[in-house]
């Protein structure tokens, strides 16, 4: 498959600080209002046992409040946003994808399999867009 990278499972994520602006950004236009949770696409490179975050893009996403096994996620909209940053940085690749969390949820495994299409290892990052103290809010 295309842009399947790095067989290994990495052991460390650095993301950069543009892709929690992205993340925040993200929730504050789709989902402050709402218990709604925000998915999007990880941009970056795998080397060695360590991944390298430097960009993202939201995706859109329907998850059903009541049925949590119920979701969608638009993968040609994936596939279209992938051919896109293709073409202006071709070293980024996808490397994963993310969630507001604040916790993982049951169909977070079933979302990791759809990415295996685009990368052999997807990293999930959960990124807390209301912390409730100071410091880094992710976890990889």
């Amino acid at each position: 498959m295309p842009g399947l990278e790095g067989t290994a499972n990495p052991t460390k994520v650095v993301v950069h600080p543009l892709v929690l602006l992205s993340v925040v950004d993200h929730y504050n236009r789709v989902a402050t209002s709402s218990k709604k949770r925000v998915v999007g696409v990880l941009l970056g490179q795998v080397e060695g046992n360590s991944v390298n975050v430097a960009n993202s893009f939201a995706v859109p996403f329907e998850e059903d409040e009541k049925n949590p096994s119920v979701w969608f996620l638009d993968h040609n909209y994936v596939d279209t946003m992938r051919d896109m940053f293709k073409k202006v940085n071709a070293k980024e690749k996808i490397v994963g994808w993310y969630h507001n969390g604040p916790k993982l949820r049951s169909s977070d495994l079933q979302i990791s399999e759809l990415f295996k299409r685009y990368t052999a290892n997807p990293v999930l990052v959960v990124i807390d867009v209301q912390p409730k103290e100071i410091g880094i809010p992710t976890n990889a």
